[in-house]
């Protein structure tokens, strides 16, 4: 793009160039490891109606595609390979595998080594594919609101206002707001001097020694699912942070109970999980030496010493398996490939093997199924007995964007952006703390989750990624309209909202209207 050009027709054109070339889901069985695509051409995006025109938007993302968290499932897999392979127990698809697997713990172990932005490479990391959807998502956000971003770039000398960013503290989200910030001023400059990282809430643990933590993090907001005593500790019940840090102690402990993992662990009690794990594995291993695990007499773990060094020669990384992660079943050895499988898709970058040779389409959808069914109770809308557990630590969150938008009723306008990056676990309760439908549908106890009767689908609910997006608009008279984008697809508001719509039917609610709704909700 020609730098002579002024911001506004760059946006334009860029909005153009976005809306005539939307991206391509990825075809596969990855239940929450899917990357990214958005939902909706955004061609199709209604306008806003007459006479309004857009103020501000804000956003909470998942954090992009990443490698494995830690050398665990992989190096137990490759245990299992290699006894195979030194009992001649292997099928000629099975001999391939090995290596496969030993090119997906080398490219975990050197992840992100010689690309700049990312400090420590290694397991955990954003992919190539993870940084490209951040990067992409940053650039349809202009392109979307080409006039907002143009205006509060023109106006960034004279009347400045804030795009702030905030993420949750560990490096792939951090990595993520950096990759997307970054994208975003190499396609608008003129926003750079706006960004702005807030100081982090402090003093936290109460009562001990304050946990500093960088500008710009904030795990109530966007870690609240595992606030630790160590770093996050509120004793004080009019603190405002002490909702968020009780309900996260609540769903944690829920996180431990025996009746959360009995519905968990009840698919593999099933026919379908033993079927499933001999059609996966006798692919690959003899018969006879899956017959091992019979009676308990094999186990493989993640134990071991495994050391990588990079192409260029000056990166030499030695991981060492805890020993923790351990097979001891055909379900455990099937759900290990799976996982391998899964996060494979978001590492094609890195990682030139096919491993959906190893999985096929039938046993992958069977386990992407296993894996909805773990999420649904252990991170989604779980049963009415649950009573919120496993969402209601994401309230904090809902209401920093009512916040926002509040401050906007008053005539606050210091912030033209707000921009979260988070993870799987606050996405997914987030869905259910909006209502959204099809998201937050509890089951009672007595019905179990399956696909036959239940919508909720992890790649759906949080790809990698995902994110909720609200656009905000405002007319002569000062009213304000908003628009609410789920991985990009204009969402209807909770059902119990139809009322804010502006018109039947349209995907713009009045504000006032809809604040009043989450209200009523949120003191029931």
């Amino acid at each position: 793009m020609p730098p002579s050009l002024p911001l506004s027709s760059m946006l334009l054109a860029l909005a153009f160039a976005i809306s005539s070339a939307p991206a391509m889901a990825v075809e596969g069985h990855y239940q929450t490891k899917t990357p990214y695509a958005p939902q909706q051409d955004p061609a199709t995006y209604a306008a806003p109606p007459a006479g309004f025109q857009p103020i501000y938007t804000q956003l909470v993302a998942r954090h992009g595609s990443r490698g494995l968290t830690g050398m665990k499932n992989d190096a137990a897999l490759y245990a299992m390979w290699q006894q195979a392979a030194a009992q001649e127990a292997l099928t000629p698809l099975g001999r391939e595998l090995g290596p496969d697997i030993l090119a997906l713990m080398q490219a975990n172990a050197l992840l992100g080594y010689g690309v700049a932005g990312i400090e420590r490479p290694g397991y955990g990391n954003l992919s190539q594919t993870g940084i490209d959807e951040h990067r992409q998502l940053a650039v349809r956000i202009l392109a979307r609101l080409p006039t907002l971003f143009a205006q509060i770039g023109q106006d960034a000398a004279t009347a400045p206002r804030q795009l702030v960013t905030i993420d949750s503290g560990v490096d792939r989200a951090r990595d993520s707001a950096r990759f997307f910030t970054q994208s975003l001023l190499e396609h608008a400059p003129a926003l750079a001097p706006l960004l702005y990282l807030p100081p982090a809430p402090t003093p936290y643990p109460q009562q001990r020694a304050p946990v500093l933590q960088h500008d710009g993090v904030n795990r109530f907001l966007l870690y609240a699912h595992k606030l630790a005593p160590q770093t996050d500790f509120v004793a004080d019940r009019a603190n405002p942070h002490y909702a968020t840090y009780a309900a996260s102690q609540a769903y944690q402990y829920y996180q431990r109970t025996k009746q959360l993992h009995a519905l968990m662990d009840a698919p593999a009690r099933q026919p379908e999980a033993a079927a499933h794990a001999r059609h996966v594995l006798e692919r690959l291993f003899a018969p006879a030496f899956l017959d091992q695990f019979e009676g308990g007499r094999a186990s493989y773990a993640d134990k071991g010493s495994y050391t990588f060094t990079s192409a260029d020669g000056k990166l030499t990384r030695t991981m060492t398996g805890s020993g923790k992660t351990v097979i001891r079943s055909l379900n455990a050895a099937a759900s290990k490939l799976y996982a391998l499988y899964a996060i494979s898709a978001g590492m094609r970058h890195e990682v030139p093997a096919d491993f959906s040779r190893y999985m096929p389409a039938e046993d992958a959808r069977y386990y992407a199924y296993i894996a909805d069914h773990e999420d649904f109770y252990q991170k989604g809308p779980a049963t009415t007995a649950s009573a919120g557990v496993t969402w209601r630590f994401a309230l904090a969150l809902r209401e920093d964007f009512f916040k926002e938008v509040d401050a906007l009723t008053k005539g606050d306008l210091r912030h033209a952006a707000k921009l979260r990056f988070t993870h799987a676990e606050m996405i997914i309760p987030l869905a259910s703390a909006m209502g959204l439908k099809q998201v937050l549908a509890p089951l009672p106890a007595s019905a179990s989750y399956s696909y036959e009767s239940n919508p909720w689908r992890g790649q759906d609910v949080s790809p990698l990624a995902a994110n909720m997006q609200w656009d905000v608009y405002r007319n002569g008279e000062g009213q304000l309209i908003v628009r609410l984008l789920y991985n990009e697809k204009e969402t209807d508001f909770q059902t119990a909202c139809d009322g804010a719509r502006i018109a039947p039917g349209s995907v713009f609610y009045d504000y006032m209207k809809l604040k009043t709704c989450y209200g009523h909700v949120a003191a029931r």
